[in-house]
């Protein structure tokens, strides 16, 4: 039996494997390494504080994640394809990783902030849509 996702280390722990997973990925490992030059040093720990905001309600998050995508976008359009990506990676690190209602909460929280974001960004692309 797998452990839940119960602190920061452990969302530090998924983050990492996560991230590992991300970069050699030959949909969307590009965007990280080629349009955004991923940093692990700097990357890893924005998303282990935004990861823990999400999950445990931590505020040591500090940052506007809908923004950065929304720029990365302008640079490399984001599609659903890639944010499926993202997604399935997401999920697969979860269940490989963790079991329990926090990994659960993980994928659902991912699942919804993935819809969100894809529907900003359509809709910053595309602002008649929004009428």
């Amino acid at each position: 039996m797998k452990n839940d996702i119960l602190n920061k280390i452990d969302i530090e722990t998924l983050v990492n494997k996560f991230y590992e997973k991300v970069v050699v990925d030959e949909t969307i490992g590009f965007i990280f390494t080629k349009v955004a030059h991923f940093s692990f040093d700097i990357h890893i720990p924005i998303m282990v504080n935004f990861w823990d905001s999400i999950l445990f309600g931590s505020t040591n998050y500090k940052g506007n994640p809908m923004e950065k995508h929304i720029d990365l976008n302008k640079a490399i359009p984001l599609t659903k394809t890639h944010f499926g990506t993202w997604l399935k990676l997401w999920e697969q690190t979860i269940t490989e990783n963790f079991e329990g209602q926090n990994a659960n909460q993980a994928i659902t929280r991912a699942k919804n902030i993935g819809a969100i974001m894809q529907y900003k960004i359509e809709n910053t692309n595309n602002p008649k849509s929004i009428l």
